[in-house]
């Protein structure tokens, strides 16, 4: 008796409806919001009262008698800067001619003979009176780009970035001596430490969210970027565990390799905070910051690692690859941020970090958790080990934390 086979036309022909009707709604929905922003806007009054100005300095570069100021209009009126006063002196400016408009930037020129690590005031006068200032707490000169910035940067950020990472993947071959017991302990103690890159990144958010113009949404970009890599890991998990089991391969690699991405992209923020530091010279380039740089993230090496000990022997060229993925983002960083100081792009990349080590605590969680007799609730799920082993990562963080001289 041969079996009845369905035919799948039906099936297509409602599928095809179904996406019809889909893109009919959201035709007709984007028509009506058009049609009330046109009739709504013209239906309400002007508003009363005077325009609401607002400028926010993004960038400040410096070269010999002369200061260039990156300003954006981070209000919703348009704003023209009439004078500009440096330490109470007026100063010839140019580029400050025609307003801003609402979200748009141009660049302030100003002539003056300022002095190497001197504080100053910049007072921007509006065209309505109101007063704008922004200080400037030591001046230096801004490092012009080039191979030779490059290659500083470059060279800084494999310092504080890859080397670091793979001297503390050297430990992998020690740590697989150890019992089922210390592994949990070690999975642990990488969670505590990527908790604490996370909160310190948040830390740093808040801090340039009060510099941040506001023009871009200030603090909400650190949100954004962590929701965003959130879910893009998420999807990236879910790809890598299919193809593991396709494979057949252990989920320590895969576990592995999303610590090392999360840890990347973390990198990746710290790598452009270390060149806006040095192009404001406000970095103190030395033997101090590499020994600092490096006894704190070695152990983000070791969070790498952690996941591979039940796993089989990975190849050398493996654990170089994971070693390139977490540290070398700190190199793109570096150069980027000695170019750039842009505190919006610094919220955005800083909240990438921030969601990527979320994902992956979430991807270590169930690993930590005790029998099932034990009580309800994250913390009384895990065993005492575990929780002890948090605490230390933490600890260490913190502790080597402090031995970064900026």
């Amino acid at each position: 008796m041969s079996e009845r086979t369905e035919n799948p036309a039906p099936q297509k022909s409602q599928a095809r409806t179904g996406w019809v009707s889909t893109v009919a709604v959201v035709l007709l929905l984007g028509l009506a919001l058009a049609a009330l922003a046109v009739v709504g806007g013209r239906s309400l009054p002007e508003r009363i009262g005077p325009p609401v100005e607002e400028i926010a300095v993004e960038q400040v570069r410096m070269s010999p008698g002369r200061i260039d100021l990156t300003v954006r209009n981070a209000g919703p009126d348009p704003v023209r800067v009439a004078q500009v006063f440096v330490n109470d002196a007026f100063v010839d400016v140019r580029g400050g001619e025609q307003p801003i408009a609402p979200r748009r930037s141009t660049v302030l020129t100003l002539d003056y003979p300022w002095q190497e690590g001197q504080p100053y005031l910049v007072s921007m006068l509006t065209s309505t009176g109101l007063v704008i200032e922004h200080e400037i707490a030591a001046a230096v000169e801004t490092p012009t780009g080039g191979r030779d910035l490059f290659a500083v940067m470059a060279l800084l950020g494999a310092y504080v970035g890859i080397i670091p990472v793979v001297l503390g993947m050297l430990l992998l071959p020690v740590l697989r001596r150890i019992g089922k017991g210390a592994m949990c302990f070690l999975l642990a103690v990488t969670v505590g430490l990527l908790l604490f890159l996370a909160v310190d990144a948040v830390f740093e958010g808040l801090e340039l969210g009060e510099r941040s113009g506001g023009a871009f949404g200030g603090i909400s970009l650190l949100a954004l970027g962590a929701i965003l890599a959130f879910l893009a890991l998420t999807l990236v998990d879910r790809w890598l565990h299919h193809r593991a089991h396709a494979a057949g391969e252990r989920g320590g690699t895969r576990l592995a390799l999303m610590i090392a991405i999360g840890i990347g992209l973390h990198n990746l923020g710290e790598g452009l905070a270390i060149g806006s530091a040095y192009a404001l010279g406000q970095l103190a380039l030395g033997a101090a910051l590499v020994i600092g740089f490096a006894l704190h993230n070695t152990t983000e090496g070791l969070a790498i690692v952690s996941p591979l000990l039940a796993s089989a022997r990975p190849g050398v060229l493996r654990l170089l690859g994971l070693g390139l993925i977490a540290g070398a983002p700190a190199i793109a960083g570096a150069v980027l941020g000695a170019g750039v100081d842009n505190a919006e792009l610094s919220l955005f990349l800083l909240g990438l970090g921030v969601g990527a080590i979320g994902q992956v605590v979430v991807q270590i969680a169930p690993a930590l958790r005790g029998g099932e007799e034990r009580e309800p609730g994250p913390v009384a799920a895990m065993d005492t080990t575990a929780v002890l082993g948090v605490a230390v990562g933490v600890a260490v963080m913190y502790a080597t934390g402090l031995l970064v001289v900026a």
